[in-house]
């Protein structure tokens, strides 16, 4: 088949500190358009890289570091994502020891949750990962016993506290994500997944629902969007796989990439899915619903071949899906594309 025509470009790259670890949804990208600047972040090892791009032109600003130690023990960082919330914004990171959040600009811890050891057997790792903002003022972070604990955050201050865990999962999390566009009537509007492939699909609020589970399909689930009542997930055989949130219906499953898939991101605006992969390949992707038919569809709009690398990040940098940046695997800086 022709592949479509080319619609992104390549923009200067962003240099890090130190390379992206190949882990899943490695990046993560906050827009301030109040600001005027653009942030991005990643782990490797116990770092985690900050750069912020300011949108009148100037150089990019290297924020350094900051190291989740513990008691003068760095430990291994598995993720870091912006948490948007109605009433502040909270850089969340997660490691082999547990759950940090700062203010958004990484200059502050606000709050430190330790995850008890003594619950595992000595044979299994520890950690927490997979991180969204549910509702009006929860974040929601996912470990590696498969539990997901909802952390009440409050206007402004340092009382954050665990208003409710969710237990619904036998294998560690290993992505969560909350609706980006408006949920339909009923249809959740949180989904978790984990390393078997099972995805919960759930409505937030003073509790958490559960909804329905959609049940493994032989290989992991790493990656996982939600966006008008449909849910995106990614898997370890390189397909994506849209289901509807409200009941868990299978409506689309497509062999988007020859190897694992480590990150989606769905643009709010327009419907377009972002996808990447270990096989060096970006596309986007259009979803849409056919209301005569009841039916989810998707169309691929592009493809981008990351030359050499294995991608571990991708994200929009707008609602729209006009501009996305991209992570591989010890790769010390950030591809950025933009029509």
């Amino acid at each position: 088949p022709r592949m479509p025509p080319r619609t992104y470009r390549k923009e200067k790259s962003l240099p890090l500190k130190s390379s992206s670890a190949a882990l899943y949804n490695n990046l993560s990208v906050l827009r301030a358009p109040d600001r005027g600047l653009a942030c991005f972040s990643t782990v490797h090892g116990p770092s985690l890289n900050l750069v912020s791009v300011a949108e009148d032109g100037n150089p990019p600003l290297v924020l350094g570091t900051r190291n989740p130690s513990v008691s003068g023990l760095s430990c291994f960082s598995l993720q870091a994502a912006w948490c948007v919330l109605p009433s502040r914004v909270l850089l969340v990171l997660t490691s082999q020891r547990g759950i940090q959040m700062y203010e958004a600009d990484g200059s502050t811890m606000v709050y430190w949750h330790a995850l008890d050891i003594t619950e595992h057997p000595p044979a299994h790792s520890v950690f927490a990962r997979g991180i969204a903002a549910a509702g009006e003022r929860f974040i929601c972070v996912g470990t590696s016993s498969g539990l997901v604990l909802v952390f009440d955050i409050p206007p402004k201050g340092t009382n954050v506290t665990v208003s409710e865990v969710l237990d619904r999962h036998r294998d560690a999390i290993t992505d969560i994500a909350a609706e980006l566009g408006q949920a339909p009537e009923g249809a959740g509007d949180l989904v978790t997944a984990d390393d078997a492939g099972s995805l919960c699909v759930w409505s937030s609020g003073e509790e958490f629902a559960l909804l329905c589970k959609i049940p493994a399909l032989g290989c992991s689930c790493s990656s996982v969007r939600l966006w008008q009542g449909m849910v995106a997930a990614g898997y370890g055989d390189g397909q994506i796989r849209l289901f509807e949130a409200a009941t868990g219906v299978l409506h689309v499953a497509i062999s988007a990439h020859a190897r694992w898939i480590y990150a989606l991101d769905l643009a709010p605006q327009t419907g377009k899915l972002l996808s990447g992969a270990e096989d060096s390949f970006v596309h986007i992707w259009k979803l849409s619903r056919n209301p005569d038919k009841d039916d989810i569809e998707i169309q691929h709009c592009h493809s981008e071949c990351v030359t050499d690398t294995q991608v571990c990040g991708a994200r929009f940098c707008d609602p729209q899906g006009n501009s996305f940046a991209v992570t591989g695997y010890d790769l010390s800086e950030i591809f950025r594309y933009s029509r």
